[in-house]
């Protein structure tokens, strides 16, 4: 059938949309001679440009037209003819592409975003300062054999209760975008609205279809069948709503300050789509000619802003996510007059879709600015990964593990603990690992960093506990880089079947028992900050930094309400007896968390105050009150003023 222009006007959406009796289709090329919409379509197969097959220009090099008769699963291509050359081009708004042929041969298939039978309703994400964030990779975190294989969307799956378990409350997967390779980070993304097919099953088997169904039968909901979720979108729909069932909100790291170098030698996608390959690099039509890990996207365009505006919202829409992080919008803004525009009128646009995404911005040297409103000047994100903590802590635990006489900077620790230069404290995402960090030869994982000769030994163990303590009972939103929970020492990297012994050692969760205790170190400290509000509030106060001793103490509480928790942290290499410290009241304080106790669970010499203190009207670091305690060496102690909320 030939292409019409019915249901066609300016509100027509770009890529390939199912409407009654048929799709539309719109697409930019303003340079081109033509556009043809190729492939099998409405019953019929045609991959070679007619005039049947044509679209229509209209204003501002929009080609566009209606195809009856096309229906879910159609497969198609853009056939362009260009000022230099001509052939197939995938539509940069693809909801998905296809395996065979793989990619980048790919077609783009048609899809019904609403097929999909969601099971989250009445989902709502955590308040952002609740938000404690699992950062994974999902081609290498949780696997049959990810040295040997990709890993999935529904390998990520298989560990849904073990975050559930672990009490985090968010997760942030590294880019799932279509990008050129098997293996990679996701960071040099090529088609942005396609998931990423080899983190997709071709055949869906009979365990896996067997395991979506168990979870969903755990909360009451209909089977899916093995057809639905054999579409590589709808793997990646499910692992959303599955994890929201499960009450954790799911978060997309989107990058839209480059694509990935390899699109230069893809003749078939965005690059050059319009197919007017003069000598400028700015003819690409989507991009200019600066690099930056590859090329950057030329901000300059409305419709190139309007592209990335759309594909966040196009996530928030059709795949339900919680939230972005979004990869350096440094480079944006650098990149162009345009970029600080975009990214407000990205995370506005964001925020009109859903008020409750909670949008992260990368921004680096870290900025107030990046957080304030679009109305002050500001980029209007949420909140913003910080590296003022990370440093500082890292910083200490190195200083620490050069032995008992060394000086460690606890000053800088508390600086950035309590710095007020946001609008609020919750708006930084705190952290001592990420992908970014601990990548290959980067900086080392924290149980290396705390004993560089023996990341397994006591020194090691107990200053990782004292790094994520600092990190978890700090203001701001926690984040925590997979294996960091288990005690993993080793580097990572996206490509293990090049770079050996890089995977997270999973097995010793069976049986080895340092694992297994900072594992639940973790697990409890989780649930702790999530019963004490304090922990998660504005209220920090300094108490003390005692350098002779490396003891930082620190108070916590909720405005206007008070509940106060005293953070006592030690990097003293012995434990300290009747060390008298401020607190905020006289009376009795509980001993709520003990790191020590997690060091050979249960660990029978544990030093500690037996749960309770007693405080007493003797004023002491500035406060009306003070207690003497028992501090045990390397650890984190918190006390609080009332048992806490229920689980």
């Amino acid at each position: 059938m030939p292409i019409t222009q019915d249901h066609i006007d300016a509100s027509t959406p770009m890529g390939v949309n199912l409407v009654d009796g048929g799709a539309t289709i719109r697409v930019w090329a303003p340079s081109a001679k033509s556009v043809h919409i190729v492939g099998k379509l409405a019953g019929g197969e045609e991959w070679q440009p007619t005039d049947a097959n044509r679209l229509v220009r209209s204003a501002n090099g929009y080609w566009s037209g209606f195809l009856a008769g096309v229906k879910e699963g159609d497969e198609y291509r853009f056939y362009v003819h260009g000022r230099g050359t001509s052939g197939h081009k995938r539509d940069p708004y693809a909801r998905e592409l296809t395996r065979r042929p793989p990619y980048p041969g790919s077609n783009c298939v048609v899809r019904n975003p609403n097929a999909f039978p969601w099971h989250d309703q009445g989902w709502r994400a955590p308040p952002y300062n609740d938000l404690v964030i699992y950062q994974l990779h999902v081609g290498t975190w949780w696997g049959r054999d990810p040295e040997e294989e990709v890993a999935t969307f529904l390998d990520v799956l298989k560990g849904l209760d073990y975050l559930a378990d672990l009490g985090v409350n968010a997760v942030q997967m590294l880019p799932i975008g279509e990008f050129a390779a098997p293996r990679s980070l996701g960071y040099g993304g090529s088609d942005l609205f396609s998931p990423e097919n080899d983190y997709t099953v071709e055949t869906v088997s009979d365990a896996q279809l067997l395991m979506v169904n168990t979870y969903l039968a755990r909360h009451g909901k209909a089977p899916v069948t093995r057809e639905l979720i054999s579409a590589p979108s709808n793997q990646l729909k499910i692992l959303v709503d599955l994890f929201h069932l499960h009450g954790m909100a799911v978060i997309f790291d989107v990058v839209y300050n480059h694509a990935g170098s390899e699109i230069r030698g893809q003749d078939d996608g965005i690059w050059f789509f319009d197919r007017d390959r003069s000598a400028n690099w700015n003819a690409s039509l989507y991009f200019t000619d600066q690099d930056w890990t590859g090329p950057v996207f030329a901000f300059w365009k409305s419709e190139v802003r309007q592209f990335l505006i759309d594909n966040a919202a196009f996530f928030v829409k059709e795949y339900h996510v919680d939230g972005f992080r979004y990869d350096e919008t440094s480079v944006i803004d650098r990149s162009s007059s345009w970029g600080w525009p975009f990214l407000q009128d990205c995370t506005s646009t964001v925020r009109h879709a859903d008020r409750s995404v909670i949008q992260i911005a990368e921004y680096w040297n870290v900025s107030p600015w990046v957080v304030r409103r679009k109305e002050d000047g500001g980029a209007g994100f949420d909140a913003t990964w910080s590296d003022g903590l990370r440093e500082s802590v890292r910083k200490a635990i190195e200083e620490a593990s050069r032995g008992r006489d060394a000086h460690v900077d606890l000053h800088s620790v508390a600086h950035n603990i309590a710095r007020a230069d946001f609008p609020s404290r919750w708006k930084r995402v705190e952290y001592v690992e990420s992908h970014d960090h601990v990548y290959r030869d980067r900086d080392k994982r924290v149980a290396r960093l705390g004993d560089g000769s023996n990341p397994r030994s006591w020194y090691a163990r107990s200053r990782a506990r004292v790094a994520s303590g600092i990190v978890l009972t700090s203001p701001g939103i926690p984040m925590i880089f997979m294996g960091q929970e288990v005690l993993e020492d080793k580097q990572w990297s996206d490509n293990p079947s090049y770079f050996k012994d890089v995977l997270i050692y999973w097995d010793g969760l069976m049986g080895d028992r340092v694992m297994i205790d900072h594992l639940r170190f973790h697990r409890e400290l989780i649930r702790f900050r999530r019963r004490h509000p304090a922990l998660r509030g504005e209220g920090v106060h300094i108490i003390s930094v005692d350098d002779l001793n490396r003891v930082l103490a620190v108070q916590r509480w909720v405005e206007g309400q008070g509940r106060d928790v005293v953070i006592l942290v030690s990097l003293n290499e012995s434990t300290l007896h009747d060390y008298q410290v401020g607190v905020p009241r006289a009376g009795d304080w509980i001993e709520g968390f003990n790191s020590d106790v997690y060091d050979n669970w249960v660990n029978p010499n544990v030093a500690g105050n037996g749960g309770r203190v007693r405080a007493f009207e003797s004023g002491y670091h500035g406060m009306p009150a003070s207690a003497k305690v028992v501090i045990p060496a390397n650890a984190v102690l918190v006390f609080t003023s009332d048992p806490g909320d229920p689980d």
